[in-house]
């Protein structure tokens, strides 16, 4: 790195950057085997946030039992991790920006083993590789390869919720007084030998914090509060990320509400256990499964766009997985209500539950991939902003869930969500259309605007 040359900006700064684009310390410019493990290393720390936030769910009867409360305080244990999920972000990702990734991420996972004495601050520390993975694929990977490497953390973020229940619900049956206590041990066990693998083989790759290891350049708690701390909170009302986040949080709330639907459904109207139960879960893992084999379509076609337009980014390219899974999304929600009563086979609801999670997935992670596209250098701020809103959605849900379905019954109970979900069809589309012209007018989003 060429610490020779350095522009002085003003009398504080220090302008330090890469010897040029064939810079071996610049992290684009990594080894594709390397690349790979850290962006599979960094997908387990994220699933194991995920993970830890679903699993607990599993013993929810077990805790009602134990400390004699009713099912919504049991579930305060889901929603306060959830809501450790939104504040956390609006720590972590900024201190990524300032101090790097590798330490904003790896730090936290220590405090995830508090999960079995306090889920919400679990939750906050948990919060940490949601928000700053992101930023990381932005570090490490070119235009045309960053939709497949998000891709793969992407299934990270999903496969936790979704397998966590079924795990969860064995150890509820093999053990039945203290199963809920091991959903946190083996948690803690995950986190452990991730975090272990993760301190061996990830490096750094924010480039700031790997300048700042060739020449110091001091930052005051003022400039750090006043550059980083609030930009994700300036992020909740920039223009793209304030539409895109409510849609991606909708869709992402809808998850954690099935965690508690399903289970309701098999359990109470089938009179099916809870392994049985959480076992249909894999049908939303089908749905995953399909949906990642759209993404890796989208993929192409941008890739495509990528060179016509002169290997220049074109962020609403990214958006036309999530058209797609926009259109399959509604009906998923009306199959799994109108399917729910007892003389109906049970096939119904799996099939309903693979289209909203096929639905789910390609909106989530084509507004991932739309975000990050957008912000660029600021990407890890923007998740925060995403992981915020999403988190709190997805916490509140899961509780008033059952007064929804007892109240309206599971038929409109989730076609009221339906409903809601066909009024948000066309927030793709009009992006995809006029995306460009309000990236250019965005406070935060013109910085990396591309004509």
């Amino acid at each position: 790195m060429d610490t020779n040359n350095n522009m002085a900006i003003d009398e504080h700064e220090t302008l330090i950057d890469f010897e040029g684009p064939d810079d071996p310390h610049q992290p684009l410019n990594w080894q594709f085997g390397k690349k790979v493990v850290i962006t599979l290393l960094y997908s387990l720390c994220t699933m194991g946030s995920t993970w830890a936030s679903a699993i607990y769910n599993s013993g929810l009867s077990q805790v009602q039992a134990q400390f004699h409360v009713s099912e919504v305080v049991a579930l305060l244990g889901m929603s306060l991790y959830l809501l450790g999920n939104a504040l956390g972000p609006l720590l972590w990702a900024p201190m990524s920006e300032v101090y790097g990734r590798k330490m904003s991420v790896l730090l936290p996972i220590f405090g995830l083993a508090t999960i079995f004495i306090c889920r919400f601050f679990a939750g906050v520390f948990g919060g940490s590789p949601l928000s700053n993975v992101g930023g990381v694929l932005t570090d490490i990977w070119p235009p045309t390869q960053r939709g497949a490497a998000l891709l793969m953390w992407g299934m990270a973020v999903i496969v936790g919720p979704l397998v966590a229940p079924i795990v969860g619900a064995a150890l509820v049956i093999n053990l039945p007084e203290m199963g809920w206590r091991w959903t946190g041990y083996l948690t803690g066990i995950i986190l452990v030998v991730i975090l272990v693998l993760s301190l061996i083989w990830i490096d750094e790759s924010f480039a700031p914090a790997i300048h700042s290891k060739s020449q110091e350049v001091g930052t005051s708690l003022r400039e750090i509060g006043k550059k980083y701390m609030i930009v994700p909170l300036q992020m909740m009302v920039d223009p793209i990320a304030l539409f895109i986040n409510l849609y991606s949080a909708f869709c992402y709330a809808i998850i954690y509400l099935a965690v508690t639907a399903v289970p309701y459904e098999f359990m109470i109207i089938r009179h099916w256990n809870s392994v049985l139960s959480s076992a249909t879960f894999f049908a939303m893992v089908i749905g995953v499964l399909f949906a990642a084999v759209v993404l890796l379509w989208g993929q192409i076609f941008y890739k495509k766009r990528f060179i016509t337009n002169g290997n220049k980014m074109i962020p609403e390219a990214r958006l036309l997985p999530m058209m797609i899974g926009s259109i399959f999304f509604p009906p998923g929600l009306f199959i799994m209500g109108w399917t729910g009563r007892s003389d109906m086979h049970w096939i119904g609801l799996c099939v309903g539950s693979a289209l909203v999670a096929f639905g789910f997935f390609t909106i989530f992670q084509s507004a991932v991939s739309y975000i990050v596209e957008t912000y660029l250098m600021q990407a890890a701020s923007a998740l925060a902003a995403n992981i915020f809103m999403r988190s709190v959605l997805a916490a509140a849900f899961p509780l008033f869930a059952r007064a929804l379905f007892v109240n309206l019954g599971l038929d409109w109970g989730l076609s009221l969500l339906g409903f809601i979900a066909v009024a948000m069809v066309p927030i793709p589309f009009l992006f995809y259309l006029f995306g460009k012209r309000i990236r250019a007018v965005g406070k935060l989003s013109k910085k990396a605007y591309m004509p």
